[in-house]
């Protein structure tokens, strides 16, 4: 078996990001076939930490920081097939190692990982919301915010 190589200034293609999604348990929650969003959450990416093996995409996370005070880690995906060697606990610790010394870790679980984010120190948080783009007070918030449908 070949090294693994961990980097965070490697930003990876949108189809080796959409590649690694279908490997792993998100891309039943992620817009996998979407690759004008995909090419979206790619650029918007503040952060990223992979790992290759032998070139290829075994897994990622993916931020959005100001690398100051808060990281929200939006997605850590890792090709199923090397799982549960490491290889999250190594990506979230490249990236904690880029953010400052006052800056939290902040995500949502995959359902399938709730007991794996307790097992690496992170903490629950039960006060945390989220406003989904389907929902009808984020289409009302938008409508105020926005008038002519530019977005937030």
């Amino acid at each position: 078996m070949s090294d693994l190589v961990y980097s965070t200034t490697d930003v990876p293609t949108v189809e080796e990001f959409a590649r690694v999604l279908l490997r792993s348990t998100l891309a039943e929650r992620r817009p996998v076939h979407d690759a004008e969003c995909l090419a979206q959450m790619v650029a918007g990416a503040a952060l990223w930490a992979t790992c290759r093996r032998d070139g290829e995409l075994i897994g990622v996370a993916r931020s959005v920081t100001d690398f100051a005070y808060c990281c929200y880690l939006s997605d850590l995906a890792v090709d199923q097939s090397f799982a549960r060697q490491g290889i999250g606990r190594r990506l979230i610790a490249e990236m904690r190692a880029r953010l400052g010394e006052h800056c939290s870790l902040i995500l949502l679980s995959a359902p399938a990982a709730v007991d794996y984010y307790p097992h690496i120190g992170f903490e629950h948080h039960s006060q945390a919301w989220i406003m989904r783009p389907d929902e009808q007070g984020y289409r009302e918030a938008q409508r105020r915010c926005c008038a002519g449908g530019e977005g937030f």
